[in-house]
């Protein structure tokens, strides 16, 4: 048997590639959370409580609506994107301009609100959401046992990241949306809807929240409190990219999660803060962060 530093090569496979898992996970959440800053300059802490949405959303329209997993990938982020328009037109834009302490507080206590909402209606114990049954079973890797459903989350998260990326850096629409933020008055007088790009933006970025919850749905218990365990450490897979930075979260939320995974191999104790002391050394070293521009 292969070992590396007295580690199996099939452990040390098979973490990596669980951690590539967590890692799909925390790439489409900070990309929310990305775009969301990098565009709107608001920073997000309703993106836990959204991310909870789109879990929630998935369960109920199956349990009540009878709608299946597959139309649920596609209706969740749109109920969830619609709910972030709403948020942005009644009460972020109302602070517009100001100082972007006003936008995490707000946001912070709306998520606050949220889900206290859900606890009182469902209770703090999760639910379980059924996996699909085209994505049951798995592959036989050799090294690993890999389900099919964990292998359909990467393949996912990493389309709609790349998706995402493109839309923004190479289209026109992502052009249109990167001069409104900087210069909108100009903007505004070629006739571009500066305030419609900016709502639209908020919402797409609770979209890929919500996203990530419907994929998360068959994995984790689906409880009022999954968005806020997870968020603070999808906030430090930004730093570590750049706040703003497209695909500074998208490769630093995979490399977190891989980092992740050896380390559960060789310091099991350190791997749940191992994410906060790569933030720590990151900005001791390049404060901006990995990919982000220097001020």
């Amino acid at each position: 048997m292969t070992m590396i530093f007295g580690i199996p090569l099939s452990v040390l496979l098979g973490q990596l590639l669980l951690g590539l898992i967590n890692g799909a996970f925390y790439a489409l959440l900070s990309l929310g959370l990305a775009i969301i800053f990098g565009l709107l300059r608001i920073i997000n802490f309703a993106h836990g409580a959204l991310y909870m949405l789109g879990a929630f959303a998935s369960l109920l329209s199956l349990k009540y609506l009878g709608v299946n997993y597959w139309l649920a990938l596609f209706l969740a982020p749109l109920m969830v994107g619609l709910i972030g328009m709403a948020i942005e037109r009644g009460l972020l834009r109302k602070i517009a301009g100001e100082d972007h302490l006003y936008g995490l507080l707000l946001t912070f206590g709306l998520a606050l609100i949220i889900e206290g909402l859900f606890v009182k209606l469902f209770g703090v114990s999760g639910s379980s959401y059924p996996m699909p049954d085209a994505l049951k079973g798995g592959f036989n890797l050799g090294f690993m046992f890999l389900p099919k459903y964990r292998a359909w989350v990467i393949v996912a998260a990493i389309a709609v990241c790349l998706v995402t990326w493109y839309m923004i850096e190479r289209t026109r629409l992502g052009s249109y949306l990167r001069a409104g933020t900087e210069n909108p008055k100009l903007m505004q007088a070629f006739g571009i809807n500066v305030p419609l790009l900016i709502t639209l933006t908020y919402g797409y970025g609770a979209a890929l929240a919500a996203f990530a919850g419907v994929l998360a749905a068959p994995i984790y218990p689906v409880a009022p409190g999954m968005g806020a365990n997870l968020l603070i450490v999808v906030f430090a897979v930004v730093v570590i990219g750049g706040m703003g930075s497209i695909m500074g979260a998208i490769i630093t939320g995979l490399g977190m999660g891989l980092i992740e995974g050896l380390t559960k191999v060789f310091y099991p104790e350190a791997a749940n803060t191992v994410v906060f002391l790569v933030m720590v050394l990151v900005l001791l070293i390049r404060p901006a962060g990995l990919f982000g521009k220097e001020a």
